[in-house]
């Protein structure tokens, strides 16, 4: 291995959501990349991002991009399902010599191998759903694929305000998913795989398991993509050999609101005063 390529692999990896949920990306990338050292970028003064435009959507992205290249990141990971649906092209476009991964490809490759029947289920938040970017992912895998997918974006609040498990929490999964499991119940071949198509659903996922029964493989978009970007150092030599790396956290608002909820979807510490508040809306878009 050249100097440059062992330079180039102690670069950190940049890490891009609209606000927190994202923390669940992030959190499997130190599990399972514990050398790397990380960067996190939570647009939390423009969340959600889910009820903008694919034009407003794509302009936030660049913005934040530029700011983590400003950084010398090595990779950049659109750790949000929105932002995966809409500006991983256009990015990948703008920043040919930086790797560019989202969410969806990586959630979409796993569902494939991880079902059995080809009946697939997908939940999202509503722009998600709506964009059927998983349902493009996946039928582009898997062309005989039957597919459902519901907008649970309740569930965004449940993991926000840590409510992830409990009576309570179960009857309103129970009620959100009652359409697609009605619809996989009426089908010659019931789901068999559910993707967990937005970064905040993995803090639910024993909930989700509850209600769906053993039966369905919940595939967590979280660990495929964190799975995916090790895989996709590993091709490139750019894999951190220390042996624990740093993180760093930035916020475009409210730094003690985002300490205050990490815990529901990071396992690590995050203090306030380490939070960097950042302003990347100066960047053109």
């Amino acid at each position: 291995m050249s100097a440059a390529s062992i330079d180039e692999s102690k670069k950190p990896i940049g890490v891009f959501d609209s606000g927190v949920g994202g923390l669940t990306v992030l959190n499997e990338l130190k599990k399972q990349l514990p050398g790397e050292d990380l960067i996190y970028l939570g647009d939390t003064a423009r969340v959600p991002y889910g009820t903008k435009s694919a034009l407003s959507v794509t302009r936030y992205a660049r913005q934040a991009a530029q700011t983590l290249v400003d950084r010398d990141i090595k990779l950049l990971v659109l750790a949000c399902n929105t932002v995966s649906a809409v500006a991983v092209e256009p990015l990948q476009v703008a920043l040919p010599n930086l790797l560019v991964v989202g969410v969806v490809e990586p959630g979409a490759e796993a569902s494939c191998k991880a079902t059995r029947n080809g009946h697939i289920g997908v939940i999202a938040t509503e722009s998600t759903v709506s964009n059927q970017a998983y349902q493009r992912a996946i039928l582009t895998r898997r062309p005989d694929a039957t597919i459902q997918a519901q907008a649970c974006s309740l569930f965004v609040a449940l993991a926000e305000e840590g409510w992830h498990d409990g009576d309570l929490v179960e009857q309103i999964v129970a009620k959100c998913l009652s359409p697609i499991i009605k619809a996989s119940s009426n089908s010659l071949t019931g789901m068999d795989t559910l993707v967990l198509g937005c970064t905040h659903f993995p803090a639910l996922k024993a909930s989700i398991s509850r209600v769906l029964g053993g039966d369905v493989a919940l595939v967590d978009s979280a660990e495929t993509t964190a799975r995916y970007v090790a895989g996709l150092l590993s091709d490139r030599a750019l894999l951190n050999e220390q042996s624990e790396g740093q993180v760093q956290f930035m916020v475009t608002d409210g730094p003690e609101r985002f300490a205050r909820v990490a815990p529901c979807f990071f396992s690590g510490s995050v203090e306030p005063s380490a939070i960097e508040l950042v302003d990347i809306q100066h960047f053109g878009g």
